[in-house]
């Protein structure tokens, strides 16, 4: 007798992503950005991960193209795994928390990212966010979630660079 097999829907692989999250005085640095044909959104300057990039470069990278703000990742807040309502996409988030500082006011921000802001936890329009990770990770950062960055290892050499 031969077994039959069904072919199952393959989820696609989860996107590498990161995040960054700063504080000044009680507000977050956010973008408020364009989505799916136009929808505003509030995120973390937050984007995927390029080839032969660590973590670190690609959020300090991140951070400067959507703010214009120069961020140093100081410390891991947390990893995130979400997948997306549509069931269409998914999303490992790796967020870090540092300061900013050298703003280039002049500097084009990346496309859709319409400005940035800063604003306090409860400023954050909640029926805005992108995704819940948005405030999971502003939670987490609150309830004093910190790990050293030496938890975050790269093992990129020349020829993925």
């Amino acid at each position: 007798m031969q077994r039959q097999v069904t072919a199952q829907p393959s989820s696609p692989r989860p996107r590498v992503t990161v995040a960054a999250i700063a504080e000044r005085e009680g507000r977050f640095l956010v973008v408020e950005e364009r989505v799916n044909g136009g929808e505003l959104v509030i995120n973390q300057p937050a984007g995927h991960v390029e080839h032969g990039e660590s973590l670190l470069e690609a959020v300090m990278r991140e951070a400067l193209e959507e703010t214009a703000w120069r961020f140093t990742p100081q410390y891991l807040i947390g990893i995130y795994l979400w997948a997306h309502p549509s069931g269409q996409s998914s999303y490992l988030r790796v967020c870090f928390g540092g300061s900013v500082d050298g703003h280039e006011p002049e500097r084009a921000l990346d496309e859709g990212i319409e400005r940035a802001l800063w604003l306090s936890r409860d400023e954050l329009p909640v029926e805005r966010l992108r995704s819940p990770l948005v405030l999971g990770v502003i939670d987490d950062y609150l309830a004093g979630e910190r790990y050293p960055l030496s938890v975050v290892k790269s093992f990129l050499t020349s020829a993925t660079a």
